[in-house]
């Protein structure tokens, strides 16, 4: 929570930031830790990832005004507060300890509820009120699950919100194998396993797979990052044989039966 956090604001608080974050800076300020230590340089990827998230999402809001946003494993996320219109309704589902240092910081209210559960629980799904549209978003969240659970709740997605949106991110297989041998970002942070890595070219099939009723899969890579050697993924994205190797940024639009 606390390296996504440190991204995120560190980027909206540049001068010449292209990603603005009010509360990120505000939650960022108030906690007194050693993010450069810990986290090192940030490297922007993280505000790159909401900001394309916040990007997709404004224009769904814009067409289905008071449609429902279930933020799946929410942590320090601000995405409400960056694009709240005055009539989405948004649920914040995580982990009962995630949940309790989020609302130090983020207090819920009537239209942005906050739901203690494990996204893998199926049972928020409940909370869900879908009749002007539901966009479901899970930033930094199915690479930390095995494969099998992935597609078992995908799956449970597609089949419960008929004309729904999914958006997720994805890390290559390498970086996945990566993690699970111990990454060290510093030496004094080690990057949780992530169990689950997906090549580019594999996102759509294994979507299908999972499921008969999606609709549509678009996926691209990160657009921005300011430190090398991440920066060097802008260019792999142009040369296809490399740019399966890259994470990518997914969009699901689920079918009507």
């Amino acid at each position: 929570m606390l390296w996504t956090l440190h991204n995120r604001a560190t980027e909206s608080l540049r001068p010449d930031a292209w990603f603005r974050d009010p509360e990120a800076e505000r939650i960022f300020q108030s906690i007194e830790f050693n993010y450069r230590a810990h986290f090192g340089r940030p490297d922007s990827s993280h505000a790159t990832r909401s900001q394309m998230f916040d990007e997709a999402l404004r224009p769904w809001l814009a067409a289905h005004p008071g449609g429902m946003v279930v933020e799946l494993g929410c942590g320090l996320e601000t995405q409400f507060q960056r694009c709240d219109d005055g009539r989405v309704r948004w649920l914040c589902v995580d982990v009962p300890d995630a949940i309790a240092v989020r609302e130090r910081y983020l207090a819920p209210s009537e239209r942005c509820r906050h739901i203690v559960r494990s996204a893998l629980d199926l049972s928020w799904m409940d909370e869900v009120e879908a009749s002007k549209g539901v966009f479901v978003t899970a930033q930094g969240l199915f690479m930390y699950f095995p494969e099998d659970e992935v597609g078992r709740l995908v799956s449970a997605m597609a089949k419960r919100f008929e004309g729904g949106e999914l958006m997720f991110d994805t890390i290559p297989r390498w970086f996945s194998r990566k993690t699970m041998d111990g990454f060290d970002v510093t030496r004094h942070y080690r990057a949780p396993p992530m169990p689950w890595g997906i090549n580019r070219d594999e996102i759509e099939a294994a979507l299908r797979a999972w499921s008969p009723h999606i609709a549509s899969v678009q996926h691209e890579p990160y657009r921005r990052f300011r430190t090398f050697p991440a920066r060097l993924g802008l260019w792999m994205a142009h040369i296809p044989p490399l740019a399966k190797f890259l994470p990518a940024i997914v969009r699901v639009r689920f079918a009507r039966e």
